[in-house]
């Protein structure tokens, strides 16, 4: 009986059943967990050791990870057996449409989609995943790759956060200017750069529908994420628009429309996305030409998709010019 109620005592909170929950679905390790939970890593870690304790969830250390996993019927003979994992996992089904749920599977999807961008089999022993994996393949050596066939242009990163995407540039364009309304993470931002020993990004604080950047100054402007977070979309894309030399282009990485209204307090999104005929009627509203929109990121069963849109300010010549008035050889067709 003792044991019997220090186990319904320890499935009494809810950080610890959300926990289960999510580990039923995927091994993760604590990190993923601390993303998709939203708690610090100290209470993830102790959450884990209890359940540990428990027998409800076993530990794998794998290719100098460590991750864990349920210890569910079927598959190992911990407490979470028989009529306990019944009644668990009918309140899992139950609870799917609980808001608190569709945020944890939502950002669960999210890591999941990151590890398959990164081509990362997270050590699996099934051997058609075995087959995948690739040694130093990831997107982000794709891209950086990619990056170095782009032309020496000026780039502004509108929205640029914490700066990531504005240090990826850096390392093929001449310039950039980076832009966010937040000195708190314009400073960890500035504090990356220095960390990488870039120098060739200026960073500014300012509104990305009030850009403190004059007219006609950069050749391509980014706007990746930040759109949803805009009080007025059409008028950052003006802006956008007017800091873009002719000729020059935008292009803009966002969410597509989605129901998920825990991201307005969680993250502070003014939007819930745009669809795809909106976004290109927002961008050809602002002037520019070419228009094309289409699907960037996508993953089954995860509620949040990428859309990736690109148009050109008008010009007599057309296509990208550098800072010096020449068309650049790299630049998307017209």
């Amino acid at each position: 009986m003792h044991q019997a109620s220090a186990l319904y005592r320890l499935l009494g909170d809810e950080a610890r059943l959300r926990l289960l929950r999510v580990l039923a679905r995927e091994r993760l390790n604590v990190t993923e967990l601390t993303g998709i939970l939203g708690l610090a890593q100290s209470g993830v870690s102790r959450h884990l050791g209890l359940l540990k304790d428990a027998g409800l969830v076993l530990e794998e250390k794998d290719a100098g990870f460590t991750y864990y996993r349920l210890a569910a019927a079927g598959r190992d003979d911990g407490v979470a057996t028989g009529a306990l994992w019944a009644m668990l996992s009918a309140e899992f089904e139950r609870a799917a449409g609980d808001s608190i749920v569709r945020a944890d599977e939502a950002r669960l999807q999210e890591v999941l989609r990151v590890r398959k961008e990164n081509f990362e089999t997270h050590g699996r022993r099934d051997t058609r995943d075995a087959r995948q994996l690739v040694p130093g393949r990831s997107w982000a050596a794709w891209s950086r790759a990619l990056g170095l066939l782009m032309p020496p242009v000026k780039v502004a990163d509108l929205g640029c956060g914490e700066g990531y995407l504005s240090i990826e540039a850096s390392r093929w364009a001449s310039r950039v200017i980076a832009v966010d309304r937040s000195e708190v993470v314009l400073t960890r931002a500035r504090e990356l750069a220095r960390r990488r020993r870039v120098s060739n990004v200026i960073w500014k604080r300012g509104e990305i529908e009030k850009l403190p950047i004059r007219d006609a100054t950069v050749d391509v402007a980014l706007l990746s994420q930040a759109l949803h977070h805009a009080r007025n979309p059409a008028q950052a894309i003006a802006e956008a628009v007017r800091i873009t030399v002719p000729g020059g282009r935008v292009l803009v990485l966002d969410l597509r429309a989605h129901h998920e209204e825990w991201v307005r307090a969680r993250l502070g999104d003014r939007r819930l996305g745009f669809d795809d005929g909106e976004l290109a009627r927002l961008l050809a509203g602002a002037g520019l030409e070419n228009v094309r929109v289409g699907v960037g990121a996508r993953r089954t069963g995860d509620p949040f998709a990428v859309l990736v849109a690109a148009g050109t300010r008008a010009s007599a010549a057309g296509g990208i010019r550098d800072s010096g008035g020449r068309r650049a050889r790299g630049g998307m067709k017209r």
